[in-house]
């Protein structure tokens, strides 16, 4: 990887950040400047704190920005790469006679699911995971609403597993635990993550079973119908 690939995705990335429209940059960890709040932002805040943010060196500011819109941008650069991904990974299943573990482990999306239930990582699950990653990355322009499902939370963890591996591959200067933040917003009490614990069985996870990964949470949250079908 070259100085100027890395740059070039760089840039790509600060332009993509203006399309993520559903996070703030302060719900990303920013945090606010005084003068970029309203009056009513501003009574939040003692006299004491608001002097202190606004004190901040203005290169660390620059910086902290720049930072911050580079994370916006590469959530929604790895979205469109993560439903890309499920379409080739749903191609793969249509080549496979049988669905192991071992073949779940070589895909690019569903190798990031709870590795317990693999085998049933079939074209069906496939199609349904599809349908509700798509709807919840949506949520990254029209405004974030938690997941209503197991299957969202799961959705969100692929995607941060995507966006790691950009991360990786161009070395990006993101903010410092930048996953830690987004998974605090976008995860908050996630139940889906003790499917992740070490030694989580298959056959003791109850509600968390797969069977249950597309209900909604509850009466008032929304899972496409495709999904729940």
């Amino acid at each position: 990887m070259n100085a100027d690939e890395d740059d070039d995705i760089t840039e790509e990335l600060l332009a993509d950040a203006d399309k993520l429209t559903g996070l703030s940059l302060e719900l990303l960890g920013l945090d606010p400047h005084p003068d970029d709040m309203t009056d009513e932002q501003r009574l939040q805040f003692d006299p004491e704190d608001l002097a202190e943010m606004a004190i901040a060196a203005t290169g660390e500011r620059e910086r902290s920005v720049r930072q911050t819109r580079l994370l916006a941008g590469l959530l929604w650069n790895s979205s469109g790469i993560l439903i890309d991904q499920l379409f080739r990974d749903l191609g793969t299943l249509h080549e496979l006679e049988t669905v192991t573990p071992e073949a779940i482990a070589g895909t690019s999306v569903l190798s990031s699911l709870p590795p317990q239930f693999a085998a049933s990582y079939d074209a069906k699950f496939t199609q349904r995971f599809i349908v509700v990653a798509s709807d919840v990355t949506a949520s990254l322009a029209r405004g974030w609403t938690a997941p209503g499902c197991l299957a969202g939370e799961l959705a969100v963890h692929c995607l941060l597993d995507q966006a790691r591996i950009t991360e990786d591959i161009y070395e990006l200067d993101l903010p410092e635990e930048w996953r830690a933040i987004v998974e605090e917003v976008l995860l908050e009490d996630a139940d889906s993550e003790t499917l992740y614990a070490e030694g989580t069985g298959g056959a003791d996870t109850g509600r968390l079973g797969i069977r249950h990964w597309f209900e909604p949470f509850a009466p008032g949250d929304a899972v496409p119908p495709y999904a729940c079908s």
